[in-house]
């Protein structure tokens, strides 16, 4: 029964990412979107994830800290676990791993690999080991619309024959 019960889950991991991060315990908002494998630690339960969040590939939430174990000799019952909360409307990139305790406020950008140490405020883009601010949301809506190629509305199919043709002049 247990291998029945891995790979259903395996599955629902890899084709049904939201209903799997529910089966986990995870606190969903409305309109996440989940684009590859979450990696949600030993205590999926205590992490909770605002709406209008885009989590891609490879985001790692470390909801412990796993270096207590060597001094259980000395503490038995030390243990270092803490909540991780993702605000609303909120982008995540490639390759994340987010800390024990940390709060992602609203409206925030995290750039791919960073590594989220403490906690994020409102409007804020951040990148970087440890991640830190690199500007805020408007600044980076304003760069944003400068360097739009503007083809963000195209389905997948036209969109891709567009950046062909402007990065490589056929379609």
């Amino acid at each position: 029964m247990n291998l029945v019960k891995t790979v259903f889950m395996k599955y629902l991991q890899l084709f049904k990412p939201i209903k799997y991060a529910r089966k986990m315990g995870v606190h969903l908002g409305n309109n996440v979107k989940i684009y590859g494998t979450m990696h949600y630690g030993s205590e999926p339960w205590i992490i909770s994830i605002g709406s209008n969040v885009y989590l891609t590939n490879n985001i790692c939430f470390i909801t412990h800290d796993g270096g207590t174990l060597l001094f259980r000799d000395r503490v038995p019952d030390l243990e270092i676990t803490k909540p991780i909360t993702i605000g609303d409307n909120v982008y995540i990139g490639v390759n994340v791993t987010i800390l024990p305790g940390v709060t992602i406020g609203n409206n925030v950008v995290v750039g791919a690999c960073s590594v989220i140490t403490k906690d994020i405020p409102d409007n804020s883009v951040v990148a970087g080991n440890p991640a830190r601010i690199i500007r805020d949301t408007d600044s980076y809506f304003e760069k944003l619309q400068k360097q739009s190629l503007h083809v963000g509305h195209l389905s997948s199919k036209e969109k891709d024959k567009a950046l062909r043709e402007i990065f490589i002049g056929r379609g």
